[in-house]
């Protein structure tokens, strides 16, 4: 099929080049120059493994190329919107990239004769697609409803491994409005081996939320009885490998540490408690979720001023990224951490393996370094806040204190944030 996405950021470039991979014809638009004259040279605007070969490969071939022409979408049979959904400071999703991309389409499929699929991507909150994106693609293309179908498919993808997540996916949930649509769209995945669940538009949109909400309270759950592990002096990674063998909980997502980040998790966490309160429905549970999280990371600074003065100390902060494999610091606890370290009088060198530059933007003043071994010469101690493989190795922290936030580690000199 010829499949035309809005929006190249993690999930519309990616979701973009495996289409590629999966055998289709693939355009991209962007109303950003420059990001769209990087991705047809070749070089992503985010890191994701295996992202940036696989994109050089399918320019290469034809079957993927970048536009900021709107003009190339009636040439295609189905449109994905892929643009961000941020938050308003109350929690609840701001639309307008979305509203004015949907409005920007249905213009361009004015010039198209005949049928035309419109897929959202995007995270939005429930309801959404069918009473607001549908209804303004309608309006601005001058089309009855039979000649737009419309579908919701949510994206699952985790960051630093999205590529993978998109061609190996658990499931891929379609919410249509007809048969047709359901058909065509489901055609698009034709190859992968996954469990195809339809839905109407609004559960597809729910499943999103409830899913990340779901994970996002398990973790916080973990790290809570982390800490009270850590009170009695137990090691909680005991502990979750005895509760993960029992069937009903399972091994996943016990890991403890210093708090969940990232562009999904805590967005939409507040996304759907947002909509609950306009509602008039209770959220004790994700109230819950969000502030367990909130403290998770000052608790390594805590864990640190216990075993020395941190005014005038040198700190090494190894990890910036809110997860490895991936350069994205939205909502990391190094945002946390780093600013309270500051406040507190400290000299704070940093190096991430991909974050740095992104990370630099917020805090130029930081001396950043270019190995784990630069990062700790001199250092009184180091701050493991990302789950970097090269952050593991014991010898590299021969006479420093470590405060290890995600438990990938040993030295003699140790703390772990729940063990």
């Amino acid at each position: 099929m010829k499949v035309s996405i809005i929006g190249t950021g993690y999930v519309g470039l990616v979701s973009g080049v495996c289409f590629a991979e999966l055998g289709h014809d693939v355009v991209c638009i962007d109303t950003v120059k420059e990001k769209v004259r990087d991705i047809n040279a070749g070089e992503p605007p985010i890191f994701e493994e295996g992202l940036e070969d696989m994109l050089r490969r399918h320019l290469s071939n034809g079957s993927f190329h970048a536009t900021t022409d709107y003009g190339e979408v009636p040439g295609t049979d189905v449109t994905f919107l892929c643009v961000g959904t941020p938050s308003h400071e109350d929690g609840s999703l701001d639309l307008k990239y979305l509203l004015r991309a949907a409005e920007d389409l249905g213009r361009a499929l004015q010039e198209k004769k005949g049928r035309h699929v419109v897929v959202v991507k995007s995270t939005v909150p429930p309801n959404t697609t069918r009473d607001v994106i549908g209804p303004m693609v309608l309006r601005a293309s001058g089309k009855g409803q039979e000649e737009i179908g419309l579908v919701m498919n949510p994206e699952f993808l985790k960051e630093g491994m999205a590529v993978h997540d998109f061609l190996n996916p658990d499931r891929v949930v379609i919410g249509a409005s007809d048969d047709r649509s359901f058909e065509e769209v489901a055609s698009l995945y034709h190859g992968l081996e996954a469990p195809i669940l339809r839905t109407d538009t609004s559960t597809a949109e729910m499943i999103k939320l409830a899913s990340n909400a779901f994970l996002a309270a398990r973790i916080s759950l973990v790290n809570e009885l982390g800490n009270i592990c850590k009170a009695l002096g137990l090691d909680f990674r005991q502990v979750a490998r005895g509760v993960g063998m029992d069937p009903r909980v399972g091994p996943l997502f016990l890991k403890a540490g210093c708090g969940f980040g990232g562009s999904c998790f805590p967005k939409d966490v507040k996304s759907i408690r947002a909509q609950a309160r306009s509602l008039g429905t209770g959220t004790d549970m994700l109230d819950a979720t969000l502030a367990v999280n909130e403290k998770q990371p000052r608790r390594m600074v805590e864990l640190l001023e216990k075993r020395m003065e941190i005014y005038g100390r040198t700190i090494a902060v190894l990890g910036l990224a809110f997860k490895p494999g991936t350069d994205d610091i939205r909502e990391a606890s190094s945002l946390v951490v780093v600013p309270e370290l500051l406040r507190k009088g400290a000299n704070v060198r940093a190096y991430d393996p991909q974050a740095m530059p992104n990370f630099r933007r917020e805090f130029p003043q930081l001396n950043y370094c270019s190995s784990v071994k630069e990062c700790l010469e001199e250092a009184d101690a180091a701050l493991i806040l990302t789950e970097w493989k090269e952050f593991a190795d014991p010898s590299l922290y021969t006479n420093v204190l470590v405060v290890d936030g995600r438990g990938i580690t040993k030295t003699n000199n140790y703390e772990g944030i729940c063990w």
